[in-house]
């Protein structure tokens, strides 16, 4: 089965790809998900990507996104060694850090605002903090905790201690360590603060206050938002574990969203929902695995095994589902079946020539104004998620290629945030669940 979509040119030499197939069809007036102003009904906080403030074309972007996946795929390898023994040189517990997002919040009392990396893969919520003995550059002034009247060193005895993987005691107060896979790392002091997101305060959250922060990556923020599965993450520390995002394309002006909270829960009148369970891993306890059983390309069912996205007993393989990784990276055996199949559907010749980072690209016709894609369902326990053509093929008209926005990698399957722009998104820790409604995200 294949979809026809128009293709028209447009400036910086980008290709917009338009559907004339579009399900589920959803209303383009604005609806509240709840009150937004009360603690107890959680909060909405606008998210931007790293790259909105450069002038770049969605093709750039892509390709910018596609780099630092790459380099969050070795930082995941990594952690998956470690976990199993196998790599004799990590020292210290990793965590994947770093992400494609960020979100604006504000800092101790009185407040000072900062924009901190957004992460769904790790849980420690840090900025770099006053007194620095190593920092990088960042665009707001480093958080001075001696001007706060909220801020409090946590003890050694404290459950959020307890949770860190690596920690020691100092005159009472814990002291934290968390490296990440390309042995970055954030070193300093645990506290709870007061943090302000939009108009709401939530007073003592813990949070890392980072004195020793090396590596790169951490750039585009003051720190990070951990919204993994632990203890420390800031979903967890909520009264409710619950959280909602929805990120639009990379070239559109709308501003994507994080909703926190009671208000995250997945409003079905957006359009209809389709729901996953979540998995658990114990080797890696902070991200989000879920049961993928199997692709369909067209109307042709993959033979892929369903062992192939299976979670092994060693902690290695299955799928997680990260905001923090531009493209869906699948199993290598499972995306050479899913390459042939698209060479098979799209009836255009293999482009082999252009740099574009990505695996499989197709020259367009000359002139052309519309491709013919195959329709493509990931069949997740409980839910088939049939994707827009804009979540899996991206087109370049100064190269006059389009290509399938997605990778091979060896073990572990990640399902990206280009797979997931223009879907609501819902986390909930309660039930065990993700579940995804496809929508535009200025209706929510």
């Amino acid at each position: 089965m294949a979809l026809l979509y128009s293709l028209c040119c447009v400036s910086f030499s980008a290709l917009v790809i338009v559907a004339l197939y579009v399900s589920p069809v959803v209303s383009t007036s604005r609806r509240v998900l709840g009150d937004y102003g009360k603690l107890e009904n959680g909060f909405r906080v606008t998210l931007k990507h790293v790259d909105s403030s450069k002038n770049l074309t969605k093709w750039e972007r892509i390709q910018r996104g596609i780099k630092r996946g790459n380099h969050r795929l070795q930082r995941l390898n990594a952690m998956v060694l470690a976990a199993s023994g196998d790599s004799a040189e990590v020292q210290a517990p990793i965590v994947a850090g770093n992400g494609e997002f960020l979100m604006d919040l504000s800092i101790g009392t009185p407040p000072n605002s900062y924009s901190a990396i957004l992460d769904t893969g790790s849980d420690l919520i840090w900025t770099q903090c006053k007194p620095c003995t190593q920092c990088f550059d960042q665009s707001t002034p480093i958080f001075d905790p001696q001007k706060s009247s909220t801020f409090t060193k946590l003890s050694c005895s404290s459950d959020l201690c307890e949770a860190l993987p690596q920690s020691t005691c100092s005159d009472g107060s814990c002291e934290y360590l968390y490296t990440y896979g390309d042995y970055s790392s954030t070193q300093g002091v645990m506290a709870t603060e007061t943090f302000k997101f939009d108009s709401v305060s939530v007073p003592n959250i813990g949070f890392g206050c980072g004195e020793d922060n090396e590596g790169d990556g951490f750039s585009q923020g003051s720190g990070l938002v951990g919204l993994g599965r632990g203890p420390l993450s800031l979903v967890s520390q909520l009264k409710e574990p619950r959280f909602s995002y929805c990120l639009t394309a990379m070239d559109e002006t709308q501003k994507s969203l994080l909703l926190m909270g009671s208000i995250a829960s997945a409003n079905e009148s957006l359009g209809e929902m389709r729901t996953t369970p979540l998995i658990r891993n114990p080797s890696q306890p902070s991200f989000y695995y879920l049961s993928l059983q199997g692709i369909t390309v067209g109307s042709t069912r993959l033979p892929i095994k369903e062992s192939t996205f299976a979670l092994e007993d060693n902690g290695s393989g299955g799928v997680i589902i990260d905001s923090g990784t531009t493209i869906t990276y699948l199993e290598q055996a499972a995306f050479g079946v899913l390459k042939k199949a698209f060479i098979l559907e799209m009836k255009l010749p293999v482009d082999t020539l252009s740099s574009t980072g990505l695996d499989l690209c197709f020259t367009l016709p000359s002139g052309s104004t519309q491709v013919e894609v195959p329709k493509l369902v990931f069949h997740f326990d409980g839910a088939d998620l049939d994707l827009p053509a804009e979540n899996y093929m991206i087109a370049d008209s100064s190269s006059r290629v389009i290509c399938l926005a997605m990778g091979g990698s060896s073990g572990m399957s990640i399902f990206g945030n280009v797979q997931q722009q223009n879907m609501l998104v819902v986390h909930d820790l309660e039930k065990g669940t993700v579940s995804f409604i496809q929508t535009q995200c200025q209706n929510i």
